[in-house]
């Protein structure tokens, strides 16, 4: 007589109905991606939607240089930061609100917030605030467009999806000598002292750290809400730096022509902006997130020269244009048009 063995037994598995009886469960609403639950990273794509969405973030983001040299007189730079993003955080808890999105919930997941938050808007805010005391916005613009060679290095070091290729290597390069145009040697013959050029490249490179920062320690977060967060942590950090250094209090109040303009700021080019920066970087990357800053300056270039009688050096211009060439080289989709692709037959290996 054959004896039956006994199958193993099947790990068990709650069921919905189980899983909602646990205390303190909250079953998730059908299709929505709450903040706090990372999700795996999707793949890297650039199609029409997100040149699109670069090109609509350059002219909402771009705005910002020129609203900042409407009120730069009328308002310090940090209060002016933490004024902007009332406004923004305003219209972004409206936008989640809507989408019935949710804001992060544990200290770690906001002490995250804060960091990010302070190198991708408060400290850069800053630091081109104080510069355009000396600089116009298209040239503030211009040196913003900087970020990706910062960009490209630290992505290829921390994020496994953005490796150094020879098209970013050479593109460094370019961008380098652009930016040696750019900042120039003779003071005599540029616009605005080395001392404020050197506070936008810091800029730059804050927004570069930011961006990395998002993709490697805040990934899988839905784009609106992670924007969200990212305002109420500047608008805590720049009221709390506000209140220690310029003391608000002390100070005439400004006009009311100073709170409209910096109203439409916040709601352009910090709330607006903002929900199409994250969703370029979470569908296309940190690198390519960053192109945008290749047509920012057209924006506050043109805005400057209209209404406020803006001049840019020739000198200036050609360091643009040469980290714009910079930032084609780093995409490299202009090397993948001419070079030939290998076949997939090609690339099988032969029995």
């Amino acid at each position: 007589m054959r004896r039956r063995h006994a199958s193993p037994a099947l790990p068990t598995v709650a069921s919905p109905l189980q899983i909602s009886t646990v205390p303190g469960y909250i079953a998730p609403d059908p299709g929505i991606l709450p903040v706090t639950t990372p999700q795996p990273r999707p793949n890297l794509r650039m199609g029409v939607t997100e040149y699109g969405l670069i090109a609509l973030q350059s002219m909402l983001w771009g705005s910002t240089f020129f609203f900042v040299a409407l009120v730069r007189d009328g308002m310090p730079p940090i209060t002016m930061t933490a004024v902007r993003l009332v406004p923004a955080c305003l219209v972004l808890l409206c936008v989640i609100t809507w989408f019935k999105l949710r804001l992060p919930a544990t200290l770690s997941e906001w002490t995250k917030i804060i960091i990010f938050s302070a190198f991708n808007n408060v400290v850069p805010f800053i630091l081109i605030a104080l510069a355009q005391r000396e600089v116009t916005g298209g040239m503030a613009a211009v040196f913003n467009a900087t970020a990706p060679l910062f960009t490209v290095f630290l992505a290829a070091l921390f994020i496994a999806e953005e490796k150094l290729s020879w098209p970013r290597v050479l593109g460094i390069l370019v961008g380098i000598l652009g930016v040696a145009v750019l900042i120039g040697i003779n003071p005599a013959t540029t616009t605005g002292s080395i001392g404020a050029r050197l506070l936008l490249m810091a800029a730059a490179c804050c927004y570069a750290i930011g961006n990395v920062f998002a993709r490697t320690l805040l990934p899988g977060y839905q784009p609106f809400a992670l924007a969200t967060a990212q305002m109420i942590g500047s608008l805590l950090l720049a009221t709390v730096l506000s209140l220690i250094f310029e003391q608000p209090w002390t100070l005439p109040i400004p006009p009311q022509k100073i709170w409209l303009t910096i109203i439409i700021m916040g709601i352009l080019g910090s709330a607006f902006a903002s929900m199409c920066h994250f969703t370029i970087l979470r569908r296309a990357g940190a690198t390519n997130a960053m192109l945008v800053t290749i047509v920012l300056p057209l924006t506050p270039m043109l805005l400057g020269s209209l209404f406020l009688g803006d001049t840019i050096l020739p000198r200036e211009i050609a360091g643009g244009l040469i980290i714009a060439l910079a930032l084609v080289i780093i995409d490299g989709r202009i090397f993948a048009r001419f070079l030939p692709r290998r076949t997939a037959s090609a690339s099988e290996p032969r029995s």
